[in-house]
């Protein structure tokens, strides 16, 4: 959008109409004139854009790269007793880390930009044994699995 702006103050430079230029770049007679005015008062400063939309991110690239590295040590690594992530775990880390302050709803946010995704650990007991129950599986499920009665066939009428 900057660029055909500037297009536009080259075009006027040169002596365009603002018809033309309306016509030259594809926007409304109206658009041209509101740039022609800009252009007129400031240059072709006056039609640089406006800049980012919204307010800054509270934490810059670097800081968030040194998040995703520090997530990617654990939590053990950062003093937690399991190496589960929560949200108010990893909005610790944040302040710790960076002094900046996040409410734990909005720390998800932030794992998304990192193409971090929810995962749920299995609930599995320790004591599992995976060989028993492939066993069991194999040898004792089918003996007590239900099965539907057999089919019964009507006598045929006619």
């Amino acid at each position: 959008m900057e660029a055909r702006r500037f297009r536009a103050a080259r075009l006027f430079a040169r002596g365009e109409s603002q018809a033309g230029v309306a016509r030259a770049l594809a926007v409304t007679p109206m658009t041209a004139c509101r740039w022609y005015a800009a252009w007129k008062a400031a240059g072709r400063q006056g039609l640089k854009g406006a800049g980012r939309a919204g307010r800054k991110p509270r934490l810059t690239g670097p800081e968030l790269a040194g998040l995703d590295g520090a997530l990617r040590r654990g939590a053990h690594a950062h003093g937690f007793p399991t190496d589960l992530w929560t949200l108010p775990r990893v909005a610790a880390v944040i302040e710790r880390r960076t002094g900046v302050r996040y409410h734990p709803g909005h720390v998800w946010y932030l794992l998304r930009r990192l193409n971090w995704s929810l995962q749920r650990p299995a609930r599995r007991a320790r004591e599992r044994d995976e060989a028993a129950i492939r066993q069991w599986v194999r040898a004792r499920w089918p003996a007590v699995k239900k099965r539907p009665p057999p089919a019964r066939l009507a006598p045929l009428r006619g």
